[in-house]
């Protein structure tokens, strides 16, 4: 039964893909629908502000937009889409001059991990708790960016190695390094804290 609803969903998308290629807006608004949300967590997640994954997600869809023609109805939309919004968003950080910005959202998976043994109701806990939120949104902004981009795919769109090494376009093996040495970059910024 699920299989056949992956292969429903699967063909479902692909006649969207059919639709938007031939310049059905409709169809086309129907994909950026389907997938705005992801969209804009993995740009959140690469470039670290609310404003500017707004307006990257938003400039990836437009660009796709643009670049309908060259949709493959036999590929998945997403790994398309994950293309044109990596490459913005790796090109926005290479030209931005200053790290001003900070990660604002998205590192709930850890603060859950971490922040769980700390009581809510406490406010010196909740004080312990926004610090470590503080420290670990610079600990996140700071790494690498290619590591940055698989700890966001691992971590914030929950994909598998194999999803990640597809969409990057890197060996599986790579995959699991660059997650490694995030996660150990991640341990030695808060060391202390935790």
């Amino acid at each position: 039964m699920e299989i056949a609803l992956g292969e429903e969903a699967e063909a479902s998308e692909r006649a969207l893909v059919l639709r938007a290629r031939a310049g059905d807006r409709g169809a086309f608004g129907e994909l950026v629908t389907r997938y705005m949300r992801r969209a804009y967590y993995v740009a959140l997640g690469l470039v670290g502000s609310h404003d500017d994954a707004l307006d990257l997600s938003q400039e990836a869809f437009v660009r796709a937009f643009r670049a309908r023609a060259s949709l493959d109805p036999d590929r998945p939309f997403y790994a398309w889409l994950y293309q044109i919004v990596r490459r913005l968003c790796f090109n926005y950080l290479r030209d931005r001059k200053t790290r001003s910005s900070r990660l604002e959202q998205a590192a709930p998976w850890l603060m859950d991990e971490v922040g769980g043994r700390m009581a809510e109701s406490d406010p010196a806990r909740s004080a312990e708790r926004s610090e470590l939120r503080e420290r670990l949104e610079v600990a996140i902004e700071a790494l690498p960016e290619r590591e940055r981009e698989v700890l966001v795919l691992k971590e914030f769109e929950g994909l598998r190695y194999r999803e990640i090494a597809e969409l990057v376009g890197i060996p599986i093996g790579t995959v699991m390094s660059r997650l490694y040495a995030a996660r150990k970059r991640l341990a030695e910024s808060l060391r202390g804290v935790l």
